[in-house]
């Protein structure tokens, strides 16, 4: 073995680990909404809303988001971006995991906001809850 295949083994090897090491951290997905900012944030691009307040799931998945009118959103990651849908309050549905939402999006299915429950959404949308 000459010097020469040697030297060209070892750069090539480096060449595939650095191009390995490029697309991991290229197509990395970001796993969780980290606060309800970042989800009011991703509600407020919805046309006319201006949240009011939002909570993340305990697994960082998905968020709900209530503005001033009432209205709600869902929010939750879909690969790298955090998609935002306006929702009818009849597509929220209380389950022993948290907060089950039909989106009607074929791209968002079904989502769980993990880990709240009804005391949560009546803490975002006190305009909705009579005296």
């Amino acid at each position: 073995m000459s010097p020469e295949w040697i030297g060209g083994t070892a750069a090539g090897g480096l060449a595939v680990l650095g191009a390995a090491w490029w697309l991991a951290r290229r197509w990395r997905v970001a796993r969780r909404i980290d606060d309800p900012q970042e989800a009011a944030d991703a509600a407020d691009t919805l046309p006319g809303f201006v949240t009011q307040g939002a909570v993340v799931g305990s697994d960082g998945l998905a968020a709900l988001a209530v503005d001033g009118a009432g209205r709600v959103a869902v929010v939750a990651r879909a690969g790298k971006r955090i998609r935002a849908r306006e929702i009818g309050w009849q597509a929220v549905r209380a389950t022993a995991g948290g907060m089950a939402i039909d989106t009607g999006d074929r791209r968002l299915g079904r989502v769980l906001v993990a880990g709240i429950d009804h005391l949560d959404v009546r803490r975002l949308a006190p305009v909705l809850t009579p005296p």
